[in-house]
């Protein structure tokens, strides 16, 4: 390795000293304590929401590939993947750790957006108050919107040369569906924000016929640190690299998120 490139490796853990790292499957209990408000209990087979409702945690089916769960996962199957918080990504994501969602739980927690059900729990929060000022609408269920307004406000004390990453946002709130998957998007569901574009990358802007680009990230660590610990994960951190895009899954954390 050169010095250069030793350097380099240097400055990025130095980053990290004190972070509190984590990299380990997330569990039943974890999804209980991440939503408090929305779920009761687990019966043993299945999830029992607050209103009573039961919903079955798998689907009995152990041999799926990646891509079939990513396009009809069950809940145990989004939380089997260990999403690495605080650990800086030198070199590239070879998993998707967040990117399996299923449809059925984060519906009944948010709404199909189709109905109208998600729209009616957004609200304002205003991005980057010293600095940009623009609402931007996020969904209010699980205080998403308290913790956002929390990151905006934290996010907006760094240093001018790494807000340019920050805005304008790509967008929140879009009823739509994941390009290559076909699936719902944690936009659709509210829940989800894109920092700036311009300054982000995507592994879809950069494929070719041979398959997955070679990851690129230009996403300074300390923003997606300010964002992890206010329950959102990095699409930085998957093999389909989308390091514009952050989600609230605090599940994946390990760890309760409180309210702000």
């Amino acid at each position: 390795m050169t010095r250069a490139a030793l350097h380099r490796c240097a400055v990025s853990v130095s980053l990290f000293v004190g972070y509190p790292h984590t990299s380990r499957s997330a569990t039943i209990d974890d999804l209980l304590r991440a939503y408090p408000a929305a779920l009761a209990r687990f019966d043993g087979t299945s999830l029992v929401w607050r209103d009573g409702t039961t919903m079955p945690v798998s689907d009995g089916r152990l041999d799926k590939s990646m891509q079939e769960q990513l396009r009809n996962g069950s809940i145990l199957d989004q939380l089997r993947l260990s999403y690495p918080a605080g650990e800086p990504p030198l070199s590239a994501p070879s998993d998707d750790p967040g990117r399996i969602r299923n449809k059925a739980f984060f519906d009944k927690m948010y709404g199909d957006c189709k109905s109208g059900r998600v729209a009616a729990e957004l609200v304002p929060v205003v991005w980057l108050p010293k600095t940009w000022g623009h609402l931007i609408r996020i969904t209010s269920v699980n205080g998403v919107d308290r913790h956002l307004a929390a990151i905006s406000r934290e996010l907006d004390e760094l240093p001018a040369s790494d807000k340019k990453y920050l805005y304008p946002s790509g967008g929140t709130y879009a009823c739509r569906s994941v390009a290559d998957t076909g699936q719902t998007s944690m936009h659709a569901w509210g829940a989800a924000i894109d920092i700036n574009p311009t300054q982000s990358d995507y592994w879809m802007w950069n494929r070719s016929a041979g398959g997955l680009p070679g990851y690129i990230n230009r996403v300074p660590l300390r923003i997606v640190w300010v964002f992890e610990q206010h329950g959102f994960i990095w699409g930085g951190r998957w093999a389909h690299y989308d390091s514009m895009h952050f989600e609230y899954r605090p599940e994946l954390l390990g760890k309760q998120i409180s309210p702000e």
